[in-house]
């Protein structure tokens, strides 16, 4: 692709342009290694200094600012050395130097210290960063096109020791296409206010305002996803996407930043990679894998040595990797999910279950990766307390699973990140069959007179064991048979003729019981070991093949999603799908209506809590009592008006005229 800036003419200055800048202050090791296109106007160039190669674009005209000032363009106070300026820039106030960088059309460069590339810069790619296990042994190289899924593999598939080798040299092959003798200054990047940037690639649009330093970098960035980084940030060995801030004073070592992430407000980060859509502020992350939506916000939380997706931390969460035996090499998982109250604490190593609650102070590991959904309760003695399926029918989740795809701040035609946000999906449901069926299995064995059993180094209350187990049925029930419905809505809208053609699984399907998340990417645990497979034999050998395959499972997730519950359904419903026939699926329409209304209206009645008089405690200072529902119905509103109360409140009301409707459709094609 030709480059805008370097692949063009540029001529020798003629000697009345060298004159006029030289009666303008400026000067040059040897004026014949500077050269100028077609539209140099010396009179825009005042006070500037030339070493080495220099060429300079047309620079006519005015170039944006900051904020709405438009500023001329030209070369005014500044050193360059071997430096290419496209069409339109403005260069101003350089304190020290720019040395060895290509700066695009329309950059503006104003009041900053250093810029320069030295000898062998690779700009970010290729730095090893310890995630994970502080104490090393999964480090993820880092390139400018890094995703989430191809970070998951090579960061947590050590055990597929091919797949890793030909991943690590895909990676570094893929880090050695940024080498290069000169940084680059995208098109329309605006610096201004920054000290020191050194062998750091800057992208188009991007925005630098008042950073401190900035070393061994790159900074993607592009019209539509402009990146900014802003006042007294400190980043070395770093990679930033497309999209993200990075603001407030946050220091970066040795970390990757995914597109549309937001990290300020003293934020620290060391070792760590964070994906799509993060956000992290004024606390700290050492050695974290913070997969798509990772969210902390709070002082004095420190997340070290864990893998998070989808995640919100609490204030003052905090984890151990450290015992003060062999060093800090213990490390631990937070699914897809899962939040963490206020002052909790993790002792690594642990793994807790998807979309589930963690409280407390936990000094035992546990495990409960069969049990989504749970509130993980710290006793006094430091156990875990589990309660299996608590969270199913909290507002939390159902907000979350709405928020997600609505709070995507990705912009632009690249989106690295494969994304699938669903709750229920066969990832949980497979999770909530095992767990039931481990649970059940204790039932049957625990005498009556038994208070509390373990479960994945968890102590759960036995009676609650039946609670958990109707938990999940729900669950399972109301997920499974949702799709069903809806395939067979979809055959009535499209007239095919026949349920069983409607209920068939597409050709290209892929089964499998266990389904796996990849950096926020759910498949079929085959689909990812075929993957693997064809990496490790070299079958697919480049980024763009590793690419193209993933991309492919995504695009097949609906009907691999569906293939799992056809399989599934006998198991759950002791019938299988090719059984039934089109008079059958009114009452199926009936069960989910059934099953649908009640997780609503348990939603609904978890939300009317936070309109309780308890909540209202405080309100109405210094009146009566009854002053306070009216303080508090000025602030908060009430419930019968709540967006998301209202909802919920039509949902349910349109599932009867849901059910009427396709059970009149089924009769007519009946």
């Amino acid at each position: 692709m030709p480059n805008p800036v370097t692949d063009r003419p540029y001529r020798p200055l003629a000697a009345a342009e060298i004159q006029t800048l030289t009666a303008q202050g400026c000067t040059a090791a040897d004026w014949s290694r500077v050269r100028v296109a077609e539209g140099f106007d010396p009179a825009a160039v005042r006070n500037a200094q030339f070493l080495g190669d220099v060429e300079i674009g047309a620079n006519r005209g005015t170039v944006a600012g900051d904020g709405p000032l438009r500023k001329p363009c030209g070369i005014y106070h500044a050193l360059l050395a071997n430096c290419t300026i496209g069409d339109r820039a403005r260069i101003a106030n350089v304190g020290l130097h720019i040395a060895n960088y290509e700066i695009g059309a329309g950059a503006c460069i104003e009041n900053a210290g250093r810029i320069e590339t030295r000898p062998g810069a690779t700009f970010g790619n290729g730095v090893e960063v310890e995630v994970l296990n502080e104490a090393g042994g999964r480090e993820v190289v880092l390139f400018d096109r890094l995703d989430s899924q191809f970070a998951h593999l090579v960061c947590l598939h050590r055990y597929r020791g091919e797949l890793v080798e030909r991943l690590i040299a895909v990676a570094k092959a893929e880090a050695a296409k940024a080498a290069a003798e000169r940084g680059r200054i995208g098109a329309g990047a605006r610096i201004a206010n920054t000290a020191s940037i050194v062998d750091v690639n800057i992208g188009a649009h991007a925005v630098i305002d008042g950073a401190t330093a900035l070393a061994r970098g790159t900074i993607l960035s592009s019209q539509a996803a402009p990146t900014m980084i802003g006042s007294r940030v400190e980043a070395a060995d770093f990679i930033i996407a497309e999209g993200s801030t990075v603001t407030g004073g946050a220091i970066l070592a040795k970390s990757f930043v995914g597109q549309a992430c937001q990290i300020g407000k003293q934020f620290s980060s060391e070792g760590s990679l964070f994906f799509a859509n993060c956000e992290a502020f004024h606390g700290e992350a050492c050695s974290i894998f913070a997969g798509p939506y990772t969210v902390t916000h709070h002082k004095s939380t420190l997340l070290i040595a864990g893998l998070f997706s989808f995640y919100n931390a609490g204030s003052g969460t905090n984890q151990s990797n450290h015992l003060y035996k062999l060093g800090p090499v213990h490390e631990g998982r937070l699914e897809r999910g899962c939040k963490t109250g206020s002052s909790s604490y993790i002792m690594w190593p642990c793994r807790v279950g998807p979309f589930s609650v963690v409280l407390g102070k936990h000094t035992r590991t546990f495990d409960t990766a069969d049990f989504p959904f749970s509130y993980l309760e710290a006793l006094p003695n430091g156990r875990c307390m589990m309660t299996p399926g608590f969270n199913f029918t909290t507002v939390g989740t159902v907000r979350d699973g709405a928020k997600w795809p609505a709070r995507d701040r990705r912009r632009g035609e690249v989106r690295r990140d494969r994304l699938t946000f669903d709750v229920f999906s066969p990832l949980t449901a497979g999770r909530m069959i095992t767990g039931s069926a481990r649970m059940k299995e204790l039932v049957e064995k625990t005498d009556r007179a038994v208070d509390t059993v373990g479960l994945g180094g968890t102590d759960v209350k036995r009676v609650l064991l039946r609670t958990g187990i109707k938990f999940y049925r729900s669950a399972i029930e109301m997920y499974m048979l949702d799709k069903v419905l809806a395939r067979a809505e979809r055959a009535l809208e499209q007239r095919q003729p026949s349920l069983a053609a409607a209920l068939a699984p597409a050709t290209d399907a892929v089964y499998d019981p266990d389904w796996i998340d990849v950096g926020g990417q759910m498949m079929p645990r085959r689909r990812l070991d075929d993957l693997a497979a064809a990496i490790a034999a070299g079958t697919i050998g480049d980024l763009d093949g590793i690419n193209a395959e993933l991309d492919a499972i995504l695009r097949c997730y609906a009907e691999d999603e569906w293939i799992w519950v056809r399989e599934t359904y006998p198991r759950v419903f002791a019938r299988s799908l090719d059984e039934l026939a089109i008079e059958d699926m009114p009452g199926i329409a009936d069960e989910w209506r059934k099953a649908r209304k009640k997780f609503l209206s348990l939603v609904l009645n978890d939300a009317q809590k936070e309109f309780d008089n308890a909540v209202q405690t405080g309100f109405g200072q210094d009146g009566t009592a009854a002053d306070a529902g009216v303080d508090f119905a000025r602030v908060r509103g009430d419930f019968e008006s709540n967006r998301f109360a209202k909802e919920l409140k039509a949902e349910i009301a349109c599932l009867a005229d849901r059910v009427e409707k396709w059970k009149r459709a089924a009769t007519a094609q009946a």
